[in-house]
Order: C-alpha cells, then structure tokens, then sequence
C-alpha cells in the first residue's frame, strides 16, 4: 500500500499568494483535490491523507506531524508562486541537505520529468530549500510551484479549470512512475435502451450484459468510465 500525504499550501486565514482577482490558497486545494481523485479512481493500493480538504487552517508542525504519525511514504505540498508579476514559469524544492543522488531527489527527477511534460509553463528548475514541509517530513517530500499567480500567462492558466486537472495528472503520472503504482481495471457501464444495466470491470460480465439484452434492445452503449 503506497501511501501520500498531499498538503494543499496555505488555508484559512493564511491565503498565500495572492494576484489576478486570485488566491494560492483556493488553487492548491482545487489542484490537490483532483490529484486525489485520480489518485483513488484508477489506481490500486493507494492510500491518500490530505492536511485540508476545505478552506481552513493549518499551521505547518501540524501539517508534518500528521504526516510523520500516519506513517506517510511520500510527503507532496503544491503551492502557486507569486513574486512581483515580471517571473512566471514552474520549479519544485527538495530540502536543501539532500544530494543530487538521494532517493528523495530521484523520485524528484521522476516527478519534474512528468509535470512538465504536461503543464505548458516555463520550467525554472529543480530547486532546494529549507522549507519546513522539507526539513520535518521523515518521509522524501516534494513541493511544487505550479506558475506565478501575478503573472498574467501564469494566471490565465491557473483560472482554467481544464489547466489545474492537466497539472493533477502531470503530478499523478510522475507518483505512478516513481512508486510503481499500478491502474485499476477500467470500468464500463452497458446502457440498454438510455437506461443503464450495469457497471463492470471484467470483460467477460460486460459480454454476458450485451448478451441478455441483444434480443430485446433497440440500442445498446458500452461507455467506458
């Protein structure tokens, strides 16, 4: 069972970045949500703990202990960037103590390879900080950057909603292939005649759903979920 401590930055009272009529706080939530969701429909033996689900406040030893007493295998905080609307672009930390060589930054490497192969921005790097997310995780940890909410290009991805689900996925592909995460069997729902018989995995349960209604429906719709 792998298992993910997603820490959407900032909440509550503590908005972080701010820019565009928008606020960091809103965007990581939004972003760490669907990288959950993906997460928990498609792929087996995934186990996610999330520091907020809402809008509310964390502060950060609360943030690290609860990821160092669920036992969390991989630590990963997503935050927007803000600077003074001239930078824009996407770069992730790892804590500055760590080498080049460690496990943690690896799985960094896999990780940066897969977001930016998706997300369109400017890639600024692989970074290190002292960041506490970093410092006090027992587990490898990750923060990600994902565009300058003052810059105007930046913004105008971060407000697509199409944009945040691409950067959910770039994330979720980068977990999948750092820690070997395995696809659940899709699921296909047969619908007779505009009103659904059933949803199943295997493909022999689909066949033999077709099969009862063959000579009777007018239509019948194998929809993939």
């Amino acid at each position: 069972m792998f298992k993910l401590y997603l820490d959407p930055g900032h909440g509550g009272s503590d908005t972080g970045a701010t820019g565009n009529g928008m606020q960091e706080k809103n965007l990581t939530l939004d972003i760490s949500l669907r990288i959950r969701d993906i997460l928990e429909n498609e792929y087996e033996n995934v186990q996610v703990r999330m520091s907020r689900t809402t809008d509310t406040t964390r502060s950060l030893n609360e943030r690290t202990d609860d990821a160092n007493n669920w036992g969390a295998d991989y630590f990963l905080s997503i935050h927007v960037n803000g600077f003074d609307g001239t930078a824009q672009g996407y770069e992730d930390y790892i804590h500055s103590s760590l080498s080049d060589t460690s496990q943690t930054a690896r799985y960094r490497d896999i990780m940066h390879e897969e977001i930016t192969r998706v997300n369109d921005l400017v890639n600024r790097g692989k970074k290190k900080a002292n960041f506490h997310v970093l410092r006090e995780t027992r587990m490898s940890a990750l923060l990600t950057e994902n565009g300058f909410i003052d810059h105007p290009e930046d913004a105008e991805k971060l407000r697509d909603p199409n944009w945040r689900q691409t950067v959910a996925q770039g994330h979720v592909n980068g977990l999948a292939r750092a820690f070997n995460l395995q696809r659940k069997d899709p699921i296909y729902r047969v619908i007779v005649d505009g009103t659904q018989e059933g949803a199943y995995r295997e493909q022999q349960n689909i066949l033999n759903a077709v099969q009862r209604n063959l000579g009777s429906a007018s239509r019948i719709v194998v929809e993939k979920v």
